[in-house]
């Protein structure tokens, strides 16, 4: 059994674990990073990469079902949901070996196997039941990430009700599906499945899919999947889940009980954290809800231990995960200027139209007190837009009413994800509805919505 001796241990390879373990290597820290699969985690293996590699097809496949209107014509339009599925498979093989060659880069050593703390400087490796290293180190930083909820009373057998990972790799696309959460995984599976033909219906319990994004902008993406064939039922808890040849879920809606029947369901109600068999509690680790409480650097309550990622809370997002690492990694150095600030993250969905935002929707910032300005515009009227066939979607931008600052950025529509950058940017800077309308936007492009938006919110746009 070999014993190490390391500055940082990092317990997990995920898009946190192993963005913070270069980071730690480039300032010049010794550095290991324990990992029980494969390096990469959920997001590059199982999560946001392959994912929006399957999105890609069912994207491509809607894009030449309408293809008349771009007076392309074709025979015999179909598809080959094996390859698809492959095709997803060999895209997260590539990335994940493209983070095995920056461990090697970056000299960090990866241990495989599965980490639990001894103290909060040692650290004890088991594999297979066998313990296989002991690691003496001066920080932790915990990237554990996280794992499917379920609802209580319903056993997620991996066969009839899966989770993300199990849509990911089907051998046969099921001819009807139920998905249980209407977030952005709900919601992204649904528009995948919709697009080749299944039979999709969606459960959620809250007043709109999409819950945490701006009320009016999910309307148009719920309006665009129920066009697409997709049922959605919101107000809508679920009661119980039988599974036989069929599965059958028991919900209760706002006009009564009801029963729903699908080869499969997908259990996509949200994620919990991976912060058990760690050795925290006996350290005195606070653990709230299954997740690890930290402050603005990842610090815990017990110095020299950090968490990042989905195991500290949310929101549970690959890009916030990588940022926290950054931070913790240079916090653990002396080098962290700024912590992370939660109101900055860009949230995404990756169905179409796409949806992306940052900062408060309308409604939490009038509930803040604040009186805003709300500037919109749509798709429709954008050259680039009518251009390339996607009109459907709009800008939505909110500011305080009395200093023009922008507290909010909302958009659905085609690239939004990729917009939405912009505008990450603006609120960090503490930007101006008139800063934003003052900046030139290419024309034609679709970030023109951006500018006219701005310039909306104060009577200014000149193309609406």
């Amino acid at each position: 059994m070999a014993e190490r001796q390391y500055d940082v241990t990092v317990i997990g390879g995920g898009p946190g674990g192993y963005v913070a373990a270069i980071r730690a290597a480039q300032i010049g820290l010794k550095v290991v990073i324990v990992e029980r699969d494969r390096l990469g985690g959920i997001c590059l293996n199982w999560g946001c990469i392959p994912s929006k590699a399957l999105l890609k097809s069912a994207e491509l496949y809607n894009t030449f079902k309408k293809s008349e209107e771009f007076g392309i014509t074709h025979q015999g339009l179909g598809f080959d949901f094996s390859r698809i599925i492959k095709r997803s498979r060999d895209v997260s093989d590539r990335i994940t070996k493209g983070v095995e060659f920056l461990m090697k880069k970056n000299k960090i050593e990866v241990v495989s196997g599965t980490a639990t703390l001894k103290t909060k400087t040692s650290i004890e490796v088991t594999k297979n039941g066998k313990v296989t290293d002991t690691i003496r180190t001066k920080s932790v930083i915990i990237a554990t990430g996280g794992r499917p909820r379920t609802i209580p009373g319903v056993t997620i057998d991996k066969k009839k009700v899966i989770t993300s990972t199990e849509a990911m790799i089907l051998t046969n696309q099921p001819k009807s599906l139920i998905v249980l959460g209407g977030g952005a995984i709900g919601i992204e599976f649904a528009y995948f499945y919709n697009s080749l033909g299944t039979k999709v219906t969606v459960v959620e319990m809250m007043p709109n899919i999409l819950p945490l994004e701006d009320r009016e902008m999910t309307k148009i993406v719920e309006s665009s999947l129920k066009k697409a064939g997709v049922e959605i039922l919101t107000n809508t808890r679920v009661e119980g889940v039988k599974v036989g040849n069929d599965v059958e879920v028991s919900v209760t809606t706002s006009e009564g009980k009801r029963s729903l029947k699908g080869e499969l369901a997908l259990m996509a109600i949200g994620v919990q954290g991976n912060s058990e068999n760690l050795g925290l509690e006996g350290l005195g680790v606070q653990i709230e809800k299954g997740f690890i409480k930290v402050n603005q650097f990842g610090q815990t309550n017990v110095a020299g231990i950090y968490a990042i990622g989905d195991v500290n809370g949310p929101p549970l997002l690959a890009h916030v995960a990588s940022h926290e690492g950054i931070v913790a990694a240079e916090h653990i150095a002396g080098k962290a200027k700024h912590g992370i600030d939660r109101k900055f993250f860009p949230s995404c969905t990756y169905c179409q139209p796409q949806v992306a935002s940052v900062g408060l929707t309308e409604e939490a910032a009038l509930a803040e007190g604040h009186k805003v300005k709300v500037g919109k515009f749509p798709f429709r009227p954008l050259g680039k837009a009518l251009a390339i066939g996607e009109t459907e979607g709009q800008v939505k931008l909110i500011f305080d009413e009395k200093y023009g600052e922008l507290l909010g950025a909302h958009i659905v529509g085609s690239e939004a994800t990729e917009m939405i950058a912009e505008l990450v940017t603006a609120k960090a800077l503490e930007t101006t509805y008139e800063e934003l309308w003052r900046t030139m936007h290419a024309h034609p492009t679709l970030s023109e919505a951006v500018m006219e938006a701005a310039g909306n919110a104060y009577g200014l746009s000149v193309n609406i």
